[in-house]
């Protein structure tokens, strides 16, 4: 969801600016603020601790808001929150947020069709991770990714994530991450320079 610039500020938004790999919040914190991304990609991810494996549940993108359903259900937040690139965000109070909520309906019915489709989003992402070959899960992440940054697929872009990251993604080995990029690259699927991957 994207709330205008002037209303986050008129009603008490902040700025603030963050480097590559800056957490924006931990899983547990407590709830406080809502989020809206001006410049960079945040992911939000879990981390199994008996086997320290992460699982990545969303990526935000310029103009995404996140931290939504905790404020709204008065929880704490139910994943970390890191930067994937150098970032700028707003932050909004959750009380300013919630009192923005009732004053206007419109902004409140866009973010239930949001919610909607996080859970709908999620739902296929579970579809694919438990029956999709490797190569499917991948290319379903880097269409996904593309879709976040609102790009047309004319032009290969530079993908900011490791192999251990799009691994964490999917729910992949990273050993079998690096194998299947290698073969999606034979297949001109995507492409690798350098060891930089581009789709």
């Amino acid at each position: 969801m994207h709330i205008d610039r002037d209303l986050l500020i008129a009603w008490g938004a902040r700025l603030k600016t963050y480097k590559k790999n800056e957490i924006v919040f931990n899983e547990g914190d407590e709830a406080r603020c809502l989020y809206q991304i001006v410049e960079g990609v945040v992911r939000m991810y879990n981390i199994n601790d008996s086997a320290g494996k992460e699982f990545t549940q969303h990526i935000f993108g310029h103009d995404n808001t996140f931290g939504e359903p905790a404020i709204l259900i008065d929880e704490p937040y139910p994943a970390h929150a890191v930067c994937v690139t150098d970032a700028v965000i707003f932050h909004l109070p959750k009380e300013n947020f919630l009192q923005i909520l009732k004053e206007y309906p419109e902004l409140h019915f866009r973010l239930t069709k949001l919610m909607a489709l996080r859970v709908w989003e999620k739902s296929m992402t579970f579809k694919e991770v438990m029956s999709n070959t490797p190569s499917t899960r991948i290319l379903g992440f880097l269409n996904s990714y593309r879709k976040k940054l609102k790009l047309e697929h004319n032009n290969r872009i530079p993908i900011p994530f490791t192999r251990q990251e799009i691994a964490n993604f999917t729910g992949l080995r990273v050993e079998t991450t690096i194998r299947t990029l290698n073969k999606l690259n034979e297949n001109g699927q995507v492409e690798i320079i350098n060891r930089k991957l581009f789709f």
